[in-house]
């Protein structure tokens, strides 16, 4: 029997893929495209977290967000 891939389940790998490429990405000194695929994939897992309810990641997964684009908005303005 084939078992069924829950949307959260899915989600959270998609979200592990997108932090993997953004590090990949940012470790190559791609700037301003490593922030934001980092935010992007924060904000699945933000989703994600969401969907479990699970407070402390929740916390960490909207720091990291407001964060990453927070210094990027900074940046840009400056």
């Amino acid at each position: 029997m084939k078992k069924k891939l829950k949307i959260d389940q899915l989600l959270k790998w998609v979200a592990t893929f997108i932090l993997g490429a953004g590090g990949i990405i940012n470790s190559l000194g791609y700037y301003p495209l490593g922030p934001i695929v980092l935010g992007c994939g924060s904000l699945v897992w933000l989703i994600v977290s969401i969907m479990w309810k699970e407070k402390s990641l929740i916390v960490t997964n909207s720091l990291f967000l407001v964060l990453t684009f927070g210094t990027l908005i900074f940046a840009i303005k400056s």
